[in-house]
This record gives C-alpha cells, sequence and structure tokens, in this order.
C-alpha cells in the first residue's frame, strides 16, 4: 500500500470510521430546498476502512453504511446506519479484522481462508423497492433496511435465491414494467453467471444460467430494449492462490489483454442467450445506459478504461494517497444483436469521468443526458479523486461541469426528475468539504451545472466517499 506522504485533503473523510446518526433534521447552508423535490435520497459506500488499529487492503473492503435524505414539505432529515451484516458483527466484537475480502485474506491462512467465506460488505449500492431497501453488494446476498429508519433487517432471498447466491451491486429497473434485471457470478475454474428477474417488489420471477470462460470480474450490465448487454473484459482470477489463503481475490487478478472483450447479449424475456462476440480488450467497471435504435441495432453508452490499472488507484484510496493513473471517460458502442458483432465505436469525451447516472424514466430507452462524477479541469488522473460533476448531452456532443473549488469531492450526481421533463430536475451529490472537514448535500439545477447550487444542507457528521445511490419519490 502506498505510503502518505502528502496526504490529500480527502483522506481526512477516511481516516477514522464514520460515525452513524439517527434521524436528524439537517440546516440549510444556502439557498432552499425545491417545493416539488419530495422523496429520499439513499446512498451507500465504505464508511469503515480501519479496525483493531489495520488499515483494509483495499477501499472495496470497507463496511458499508447507508444514508437517506428524506425531503418532505416540512424540510429535509437525513439518517446514516451501518448495515450490520454478520461480518460486521462479529469483527465488531473481536475488533479486528477476521474475514477474507476483496483485498485482504483471513487471518489462519489456508484453513481460515477455505472455511471462511469472504466478508459480504454490503457497500456498494442500493435499491429502493416500495417496503424496504436492499443494501447490494456483489458477491453475496442483499441485506434488507427499512426505508426510514435504515435499520438492518436482515439478509434478503428475494423470495427465490439459494443462501451461496449472489446479487450483484447493478440491477437495472425497466420504468415502464417494473422489472428488475440483475445478475449474479457463481466463482469456479469456469464461473458461472447467473441471471435473475425480479418483479417491481423484488421478488424473484425467473433465473438462468451461462457458463462464462474463467473466472472473470463482471461488476455491471446494460439494459437496452428487449436485451441485456454483458461486456466482459479480459480481467481473470486465479482462483487456487485464494483458497489458500495466499492471495486475496484483487492480488489474484490478472490483465490478459489477448483474450479481447467479450460480448454476451441475452434476451430480457426469456433470459436465454442471443449471440455472443469479440472486440477489442478494455476494461469498464460501469454502464451508462442502453437502447435499440429504430434499425433494430443496440446503442450502448459506458466508461471505458485502456487497462485493469484503475484497480491499483482504488487500492490507493484506502491509503489517503494516490498516484496511479487511471483514466476512464466516455464511450459509445453500436451492436448487432443477432450476431454480437461491433458495428460502430467511438469515444464520446476525453475528459476523465466515471459513476454514469441517467434518468431513472429513461432506464433501456434513448435518452439524452447522462450525468457524471468528474476532475476539475487541470487534474491530472490518479492525483485526486472526482471533485467535480458533470452532463454529457448526447444530442450536442456538449459537456456541462460544476466546478465545486477546490479540495471539494462530490459523489454520483442522482437525477430527482422534474414534473415537467423525465430527464432532467434536480441534481443532488453528497460532498465532503477538506477545507472545513465536513460533509453536505448540494442541490443543483440539472441543467444550470454552471450555477451555484440551489440549495445546500449540512449533514451532522462527515461521510467518506459513497460508491453508489438511488432517488425513490414520495408516491
Amino acid at each position: 500500500m502506498v505510503i502518505a506522504s502528502h496526504p490529500k485533503a480527502w483522506s481526512k473523510s477516511i481516516a477514522q470510521p464514520a460515525t452513524e446518526f439517527d434521524s436528524t433534521n439537517l440546516s440549510i447552508i444556502s439557498g432552499k430546498i425545491p417545493t416539488d423535490l419530495r422523496g429520499t435520497l439513499y446512498r451507500n459506500g465504505p464508511a469503515r476502512l480501519s479496525r483493531g488499529g489495520k488499515k483494509v487492503g483495499h477501499w472495496f473492503d470497507g463496511d458499508g453504511a447507508v444514508l437517506g435524505i428524506h425531503f418532505t414539505e416540512t424540510g429535509a432529515t437525513g439518517v446514516y446506519r451501518y448495515v450490520q451484516t454478520q461480518g460486521y458483527q462479529e469483527e465488531t466484537a473481536a475488533d479486528a479484522f477476521i474475514y477474507p475480502n476483496y483485498g485482504m485474506t483471513a487471518a489462519g491462512g489456508f484453513w481460515q481462508n477455505l472455511v471462511k467465506p469472504a466478508k459480504n460488505a454490503a457497500n456498494t449500492s442500493v435499491l429502493a423497492l416500495e417496503d424496504r431497501v436492499l443494501a447490494l453488494w456483489e458477491g453475496g446476498l442483499p441485506h434488507a433496511l427499512d426505508l426510514n429508519s435504515l435499520a438492518t433487517l436482515g439478509t434478503d432471498k428475494l423470495s427465490g435465491l439459494a443462501d451461496k447466491q449472489s446479487f450483484s451491486a447493478h440491477p437495472k429497473v425497466d420504468p415502464v414494467t417494473g422489472d428488475i434485471f440483475n445478475f449474479g457470478v457463481s466463482a469456479g475454474l469456469n464461473a458461472t453467471l447467473n441471471l435473475y428477474k425480479c418483479d417491481r417488489n423484488g421478488q424473484l420471477k425467473q433465473q438462468k444460467n451461462f457458463t462464462l470462460s474463467g473466472l472473470p470480474l463482471v461488476h455491471d450490465f446494460c439494459l437496452a430494449g428487449q436485451y441485456l448487454v454483458f461486456l466482459i473484459s479480459p480481467v481473470r482470477i486465479d482462483i487456487a492462490p485464494i483458497f489458500l489463503g495466499q492471495k486475496s481475490f484483487s492480488e489474484a487478478m490478472q490483465w490478459k489483454p489477448k483474450l479481447g472483450t467479450e460480448i454476451l447479449i441475452f434476451e430480457r424475456d426469456n433470459l436465454s442467450l442471443v449471440s455472443r462476440g469479440q472486440t477489442d480488450a478494455w476494461y469498464q467497471w460501469h454502464f451508462a445506459n442502453g437502447y435499440v435504435d429504430q434499425d433494430g441495432m443496440i446503442v450502448t453508452e459506458f466508461m471505458r478504461y485502456p487497462d485493469f490499472q484503475t484497480n491499483q488507484y482504488l487500492k490507493e484510496v484506502a491509503s489517503g494517497y494516490t498516484e496511479t493513473p487511471a483514466k476512464s471517460t466516455l464511450w459509445e458502442l453500436k451492436l448487432n444483436p443477432q450476431t454480437g458483432k461491433v458495428i460502430e465505436t467511438s469515444q464520446l469525451s476525453n475528459t476523465a469521468a466515471e459513476f454514469p447516472t441517467v434518468s431513472r424514466h429513461k432506464v433501456g430507452q434513448s435518452w439524452r443526458y447522462t450525468y457524471l462524477s468528474a476532475h476539475r479541469y487541470g487534474v491530472e488522473s490518479g492525483q485526486e479523486l472526482f471533485n467535480a460533476i458533470a452532463c454529457f448531452d448526447r444530442q450536442t456532443s456538449n459537456l456541462a461541469l460544476a466546478d465545486l473549488g477546490a479540495n471539494c469531492y462530490p459523489c454520483e450526481p442522482i437525477l430527482a426528475p422534474g414534473q415537467d421533463n423525465p430527464e432532467q430536475g434536480w441534481l443532488l451529490t453528497v460532498v465532503y468539504d477538506g477545507e472545513l472537514d465536513r460533509s453536505e448535500v448540494r442541490i443543483y439545477q440539472s441543467d444550470r451545472l454552471f450555477e451555484e447550487p440551489v440549495c445546500r444542507l449540512a449533514l451532522p457528521s462527515v461521510i467518506p466517499p459513497s460508491f453508489h445511490g438511488t432517488w425513490k419519490q414520495k408516491s
């Protein structure tokens, strides 16, 4: 792990485990809450990166905590709670890391790593349902939380998953039918890709599996019209040293560019394979969205890295100091769904960015605006966390950027759609201010990112940088 000679301003936000808080009225720093902003912003991320005097091996190892910001007619309240996973409770009692994880092996060598499963950190994303919110982690089952208090209700099998199955952190919700699509990967010499289709209440309706080549790292997929699209980058995990306790999952990952990127296209209605193809080698964590154009071709947008250096950069984040360049940019890929062949690949922007989101009303459909976390102009990739938010207009190819100022670090922007336009409205982000060592919620008008936020709300404690969130509109 990199030793920080000059810690970055954001490093203070992860230097100590985050402090929980129960429902608290949030004071306004500036501006006012929009009168039509009614609902809840949920966010999830690693909040504890040390225990018993030891640090985690990778940013992905941190115990998850969920933030809920409730907007009502009387103002805004916030609540922040750790997800009470079995691993979190056992390690709290022991005041030590005892489970293997993404970037850590279990103490005790071969036997402990063989008998102990990787800890479910519940730290990556959230899925808000009508009666509960799910804290997601791609290596295991979701954890259900109370919508208001965020109290942990237990693991959730979605009325059909097995104990050892996983439900990944990037489900896609069809805005028309309410159907929820997702996947999980079961490890093996040749891994199994498990495909899921759930109803709007999170009840499993259908599942199928597909055998992959080797054990790849699959983090996200794309819903595009009637198709589910997977781009399998050439990262392969050598599973033997993991079982022997010699390496963590992260350390056992190998970049094999000669394999190229495999394209898998499935039919959403019956989860059957439609086609498979091959293209150039790259790595991507996240898709923005996808749709089927008027010619029946799939168009998908994603964040592309030239290699897998991103994993080293994300490992360094846990130390509070980063130096590995890992620049991802926004790309578009057009595919023939019947053959899996690439028709066209193009880079849409050269700005370093990540965590793309779109309006929940446009998932799987043609859309105009992609919202992103980005770097301020002049900041080199690898030197900082993202310190700006942006909007890419697919119609004009313009990128509008909100520069939050020096040492201010926003999380992935989430759109709360307005009443008049489902693709625009209020853009919400949680910001850590490294100058003042505090966190706040900022609300921007999505089509006016060059202006000051319309409202800033103070949070009662520091919220470490989180990964993903969602907006639940008040019904």
